[in-house]
């Protein structure tokens, strides 16, 4: 099979066409045949050598893809051969076939094409569980998602909005502030032009924020939290570091808390598809939130696709067109 490999650490530049074994399905694995694969940030940190895959996951990068199942591994019920599937991966979506859990697979969506059903499972798998299971947001809380035009804020948006949260997003243009609004945030805050501490304090503050940024949003962050309010970090564009004064979370009864998602288990990762199943994927068949796209590229273009996302010009999900 035709694979995107990562020839060094380095910039898009890196990533080849090379020539791969196919996988083989493990005890209660699938393998899928993709057809497109999602394009994520953790996949340009893995390519620049910043985030290894787990233990016993493929080197390929590709968190996500959608496509036909071709191979059932001893234990799978479900799905069954034939079935079109859209998954979150442990790697190695860049390719033209790939193995993954079965039970992190997720039927494509009514109305919903194959590549836009990729662009699903890394954005929606991570939104869902930081924002609902681990940070508990509830109809009428005020809600406030970092990078709001991106795959995961615009996924954010939806489903606060969805839920009955009043949703506000930050971005970094005009255009990116208008796409939030139209998606449903109540207000969208220009981070070049406007301050998001004196936005979110002039509401009241943010009983939840979701941020991927950190450095110094971090101490920002919490300034802009209501008292009881929490913090769900997801990751570090700007450095995990920062220094804190830990007296106003004690008197404010803040909660700081975040995830990563590729390094859990497959159980976690099982209960956060089966929550999805239940509870979002009905919404998605009714029309009432989707995925937001941007650009779609081959699988050759994968080091464009890698340029595309790192200008962050992007608003929404990036796919590679991997086979027919």
């Amino acid at each position: 099979m035709q694979a995107i490999e990562i020839s060094q650490p380095g910039g898009p530049e890196v990533l080849k066409l090379v020539d791969r074994p196919m996988p083989e399905p493990a005890h209660d694995q699938v393998v899928i045949k993709v057809a497109y694969a999602g394009v994520n940030r953790p996949d340009a940190l893995q390519r620049a050598g910043l985030y290894n895959p787990p233990k016993g996951a493929s080197d390929l990068p590709g968190l996500e893809a959608a496509g036909d199942v071709v191979g059932v591994g001893a234990g799978v019920t479900s799905p069954k051969l034939g079935d079109r599937v859209c998954a979150l991966l442990p790697g190695g979506g860049y390719a033209e076939y790939v193995a993954t859990p079965a039970a992190h697979c997720l039927p494509i969506p009514s109305g919903l094409s194959l590549a836009q059903a990729a662009c699903l499972p890394e954005t929606f798998f991570t939104v869902w569980s930081n924002v609902f299971m681990r940070g508990g947001l509830q109809a009428g809380q005020r809600f406030l998602v970092h990078g709001g035009s991106s795959g995961i804020g615009t996924t954010a948006i939806q489903l606060a909005k969805v839920f009955g949260a009043r949703v506000f997003a930050t971005a970094g243009s005009e255009e990116k502030c208008a796409a939030c609004v139209t998606l449903g945030a109540e207000a969208a805050i220009n981070y070049r032009t406007q301050d998001f501490v004196e936005k979110m304090k002039a509401l009241g503050g943010a009983d939840l924020i979701l941020d991927m940024v950190g450095g110094p949003y971090i101490q920002r962050n919490l300034k802009s939290l209501a008292d009881e309010g929490t913090l769900v970090q997801i990751a570090f564009l700007q450095g995990s570091k920062a220094e804190l004064n830990l007296v106003q979370l004690m008197t404010r009864r803040l909660t700081v808390t975040g995830s990563t998602l590729r390094p859990q288990s497959d159980l976690a990762k099982t209960r956060i598809a089966d929550a999805l199943r239940a509870q979002v994927w009905p919404i998605i068949n009714a029309g009432k939130v989707g995925p937001v796209m941007d650009q779609e590229f081959t699988l050759a273009d994968a080091a464009t696709a890698h340029a595309r996302m790192e200008t962050s010009a992007h608003i929404g999900k990036i796919v590679l067109k991997v086979g027919s």
